[in-house]
């Protein structure tokens, strides 16, 4: 059984910044994380009405995996056995929050469904699920910090036992506007960067 696979590519967000495999993409002055995203989205070019529909921590996490996908040449027009393990640790509070919003407004009192479908953390895997086709396993944990060890040792267990052949994991975190990180890596057969806790570890805090 194989035990050691190796990450391909690597994307992170945070800072008005979207870079891959270490190297800045793109950058944007925007005040606002809104404003930011959509123009991220319009530098990559990518084609897809239903990202503006999404909340803000699936709007984060798709922009990452699309970055991630379009440098691996992921052909969204076919099935791709890929599998995806998120964390991040405020859930869906974000969203959480305009819905308790919604319900608290005695005067306007209408929850939105639009809104309420986003209240689970894991509704940012099915909108890359979608656009991607991955018919894979997905999971999303929610954690205090990062946790390298269990990201680790999850997707070694998927690959290993051939529950997918990529696995798409990190961290996506969008708590405010001021606090939103995301870092993806996708884990393979081949790829450059050893796919190790330490190295998980070292790419994360660069």
């Amino acid at each position: 059984m194989r035990t050691s696979y190796n990450i391909k590519s690597y994307c992170s967000i945070k800072n008005n910044q979207v870079a891959l495999n270490g190297a800045v993409l793109f950058e944007d002055e925007s005040i606002s994380f809104l404003d930011f995203i959509k123009a991220a989205y319009k530098s990559q070019c990518t084609k897809y009405p239903k990202f503006f529909k999404m909340d803000n921590l699936s709007k984060l996490a798709f922009i990452a995996a699309d970055t991630l996908f379009k440098k691996e040449n992921i052909n969204a027009e076919q099935n791709n056995d890929i599998a995806i393990v998120f964390s991040n640790k405020a859930s869906s509070l974000d969203t959480d929050r305009k819905h308790q919003e919604s319900i608290q407004n005695k005067e306007s009192y209408y929850p939105s469904p639009a809104v309420f479908v986003y209240t689970l953390p894991n509704i940012c895997i099915g909108e890359i699920s979608i656009k991607y086709k991955l018919y894979s396993e997905n999971s999303f944990f929610i954690f205090d910090n990062f946790n390298a060890a269990h990201l680790f040792s999850y997707t070694n267990s998927l690959l290993s036992s051939n529950k997918a052949t990529q696995v798409l994991c990190g961290w996506v975190e969008f708590d405010d506007e001021n606090n939103y990180e995301a870092f993806l890596y996708l884990v393979g057969d081949e790829g450059p960067i050893n796919h190790s806790k330490k190295d998980i570890i070292t790419l994360y805090n660069t």
